[in-house]
């Protein structure tokens, strides 16, 4: 008997597998389940567009899906300076924005026009906290900046969406960018080449002493690191007579008498070598003249930082007066027929590119120091226009040497006799010699429990050092 019923299971007549198995017509069959889904999604609830999507549509005055997205990016020690340029441009008259944050799984891996149409399809973002981040601006110093948010900007009857964002180390950026979404093309350039503008306008750097750092363990912008300004009296630069006067004319009168030397036709652009022994008081000049020039904005890169030459140049042309200072620049900037050359020119190669392409009336001082001067590449020191001036600080003479045993050794109870002997028993010693034998006698009086260091703690420190000087002529 057929009853529908076969091993156990009903099957009822004129059943889906019956049909499948006789006269299945396929199209029948698909217009039947399209009727059914369309059934389906009629009595599903409708799909409320997101907080975020009615804001943008509200905002915008139309749907954001398709408009056109400008990006500009901007290095990450430029955090602060985006953030102050577009306080400035929202300061102006007839500007206004809302500031909204983005909430949502992997948003900083998307770009603008990526959260903008996943608000309207699957909601994947909505409106949340805005990401802030403290950036240090100076020393002790620090400014609180937008690290991801969203600006609803309204300029007259400009309407734009600005996405700000800096990168992460997941991401693989670090870079600031600024996203803008707006109907017309030409009303976003305008903006983003506003805040370029603003951004050096009010740049935080301007007037500051900053360093490029190749590690990142100090706290500072990325590569950037902020220092105070220091301050070494005139008479505590011990050099060759002459050799201060025109280091003084060369980098700071420049720019008293720029002026003058524009409407005479002459470049402003300068450049400046110190060049001696290690420890004859390079540094210590460079300190003085950079204490002398209170408006300038200082870059320093050493050694092999001078892959950040390009930016180190590049905000010296925006912040003039300023003075990019390289040290040992020997180690960068070895002359072409040198060994070791192959590994250095190519930062050889960016800092003269850099020197040459920077306008004559750039307001530029390059001041670099060498204890090698023999070395340096000859296309750097010897062409008029990179490098102007050539100043030796060599080993003190015997002036020199009793002008340093003044100045390290101001708290040394000593007769003239003293330092007669003294200065005497120092013949070729350099400049930080000095400085160590007044520490180095003042901490043996310390010890021996002496009010006053006197000659005879000198003279012992004298000894140690000598001792250790000769041990290490004899290990080379």
């Amino acid at each position: 008997m057929d009853n529908g019923v076969r091993s156990g299971v009903v099957q009822p007549a004129g059943s889906l597998c019956q049909v499948m198995t006789d006269d299945f017509d396929a199209a029948d069959f698909a217009r039947q389940f399209r009727a059914f889904m369309t059934a389906v999604s009629r009595l599903a609830p409708a799909e409320k567009p997101s907080a975020l999507r009615q804001q943008l549509e509200s905002h915008l005055g139309r749907e954001p899906d398709g408009l056109p997205v400008l990006t500009d990016s901007f290095p990450v020690f430029e955090h602060p300076n985006v953030q102050v340029a577009l306080d400035a441009y929202l300061d102006a008259p007839g500007r206004t924005a809302d500031l909204l944050g983005i909430s949502g799984a992997n948003r900083e891996h998307h770009g603008l026009a990526d959260i903008v149409n996943a608000t309207g399809r699957h909601q994947q973002f909505e409106v949340g906290a805005v990401d802030y981040v403290s950036v240090p601006v100076a020393v002790d110093t620090d400014m609180t900046c937008v690290s991801f948010g969203l600006l609803l900007v309204v300029s007259s009857d400009d309407r734009l969406v600005v996405l700000m964002r800096v990168g992460a180390r997941r991401t693989g950026s670090q870079q600031v960018q600024l996203e803008v979404l707006t109907a017309d093309v030409d009303v976003a350039r305008r903006f983003l080449d506003t805040i370029r503008k603003l951004a050096v306008e009010h740049s935080v750097f301007r007037g500051q002493v900053l360093s490029f750092e190749s590690h990142e363990f100090a706290d500072g912008l990325g590569p950037l690191r902020f220092h105070r300004r220091p301050e070494v009296d005139q008479a505590d630069v011990i050099l060759p007579p002459g050799a201060l006067k025109a280091l003084h004319r060369h980098v700071v009168g420049t720019t008293e008498h720029r002026a003058r030397l524009q409407s005479a036709g002459h470049r402003l652009r300068r450049g400046v070598v110190l060049y001696g022994p290690p420890g004859t008081g390079k540094t210590h000049t460079l300190r003085h003249l950079i204490g002398r020039a209170p408006a300038a904005t200082v870059l320093i890169v050493t050694g092999f930082s001078a892959q950040f030459i390009r930016e180190a140049c590049t905000l010296a042309r925006t912040l003039e007066p300023a003075i990019v200072v390289l040290e040992d620049v020997d180690l960068v900037a070895q002359g072409r027929e040198h060994p070791s050359a192959a590994l250095t020119n190519p930062f050889l190669a960016e800092m003269l590119n850099m020197m040459d392409g920077m306008a004559e009336d750039a307001d530029v001082t390059f001041l670099l120091t060498t204890n090698r001067l023999e070395v340096v590449e000859e296309a750097l020191v010897q062409r008029p226009g990179r490098v102007d001036l050539l100043v030796e600080v060599p080993l003190p003479d015997e002036t020199g040497r009793s002008r340093l045993l003044a100045l390290y050794g101001r708290a040394l109870l000593l007769s003239d006799t003293d330092v007669s002997r003294i200065v005497a028993s120092t013949s070729g010693v350099s400049a930080s010699f000095f400085a160590e034998l007044g520490r180095r006698a003042e901490l043996l009086a310390a010890t021996s429990g002496d009010a006053r260091a006197d000659v005879g703690h000198v003279m012992r420190a004298l000894d140690e050092l000598h001792d250790s000087r000769s041990a290490f002529g004899k290990r080379r």
